[in-house]
């Protein structure tokens, strides 16, 4: 079926995207692979070639654009080529909507033009050592001084990703304490400067996957944060988190859904090379019935996707929406690449192939954003049960 969620911008952009990925990214993948992050310096090459400004206003230096679709191309043709562009996604994706929608003119100037170029890239520290998915539940402080012209923050966050090379951190404290009525009040965010005195980076933390995005540990002790670094209202940051978080979740759902279509794209390549008594593993009919389900499988995750994309764009994406696409997406991708992993035999579970790191990439996606476990909680509650 021919697919219609896209228009010749979004095409138009694809081609130029897979031709940047194939010319200056596939040939130095497997150094970053290596060092475990890219280089900062691509990041600057990622702002001249106008990834980071898409959605950014025109006044700020960006594009204008309004949909979402442009990042899902990004995802898709990422993932169609295995590679990665480390922490980026998060200082788009995740941090450009807040700016966006919580920041004051002053702010906007500041912050989006080095936005656009790379020169400041952002990340967002929500998670704490214990909370995990109760943000409600987090510790870290952040103080009013005496005089009322700064924050003082203390405390820790824990997987960020994008944490290690980040200019500016959107940090989630505590300015007031919770109520008995809602242990959600006190919650702000606070746009913190990584050169901060007490600001310190610790462990770039050793995942299983996504070995290019440089994932940190971060810890503050009584750093300095001016008022004016304070993004919205005071008090107000975890119904901010909410209103953003179905964006997230649709993000990892287009993701999810990439990857399984590469995933497929990847068994369907292998095993006509492969051969094994003497004929292809493509001729078995094992093979052809599990790809044969594998591609059904994803049909219908590129079906949610697609009409996942278009709610948000229309402004009607609701959370329980972007829970169901999530949830659906992510345990699509889990069966799908299990399955082509399978099909690659004892070389899939070689990182050298590229199903092999996709396995390894795709299982965070059941977790971060919301355990697939939340997500049936927020469905479960939309149905009234």
């Amino acid at each position: 079926m021919r697919r219609t969620v896209y228009n010749e911008d979004h095409e138009a952009f694809r081609e130029t995207l897979r031709a940047f990925i194939e010319a200056e990214v596939v040939p130095v993948h497997e150094e970053w692979y290596a060092a475990g992050q890219v280089p900062r310096d691509f990041y600057h090459t990622l702002g001249d070639l106008g990834i980071f400004g898409i959605e950014v206003p025109e006044q700020y230096g960006g594009a204008g654009q309004e949909s979402f679709k442009f990042q899902a191309v990004l995802s898709e043709e990422c993932a169609r080529a295995g590679v990665s562009f480390g922490g980026s996604s998060v200082h788009v994706a995740l941090c450009l909507p807040y700016l966006k929608a919580y920041a004051t003119e002053e702010q906007k100037k500041r912050w989006l033009p080095d936005f656009v170029s790379g020169r400041c890239m952002f990340a967002i520290a929500m998670t704490e050592p214990g909370t995990g998915s109760d943000l409600a539940g987090m510790r870290t402080t952040a103080r009013l001084s005496e005089d009322g012209t700064h924050y003082v923050l203390n405390g820790a966050k824990t997987f960020i990703t994008g944490g290690v090379h980040a200019d500016r951190v959107i940090v989630c404290a505590r300015t007031a304490a919770a109520t008995a009525e809602d242990r959600r009040f006190g919650i702000s965010l606070l746009v913190v400067d990584t050169r901060s005195e007490g600001y310190a980076v610790g462990r770039k933390l050793d995942k299983l996957g996504l070995r290019t995005s440089d994932t940190a540990e971060l810890s503050f002790t009584d750093v300095r944060v001016p008022v004016e670094d304070l993004l919205g209202e005071e008090n107000k940051g975890f119904s901010y988190l909410g209103q953003n978080l179905p964006r997230e979740r649709l993000g990892i759902a287009v993701g999810a859904y990439a990857q399984a279509a590469a995933a497929v794209r990847f068994a369907q390549d292998y095993v006509q090379e492969r051969t094994v008594f003497g004929k292809p593993v493509a001729a078995f009919q094992n093979t052809k019935f599990e790809l044969a389900a594998c591609k059904a499988e994803v049909d219908a995750a590129e079906a949610v996707v697609d009409r996942a994309l278009e709610a948000h764009d229309l402004g009607e994406l609701t959370a329980a929406e972007a829970a169901s696409a999530k949830l659906f997406t992510t345990e699509v991708a889990h069966r799908v690449i299990d399955r082509c992993l399978q099909l690659h035999g004892g070389y899939g579970y070689m990182n050298e192939y590229p199903i092999a790191r996709l396995y390894a990439d795709n299982r965070v996606n059941r977790i971060y954003g919301g355990t697939s476990e939340v997500m049936k909680m927020i469905i479960a509650k939309s149905m009234g049960l």
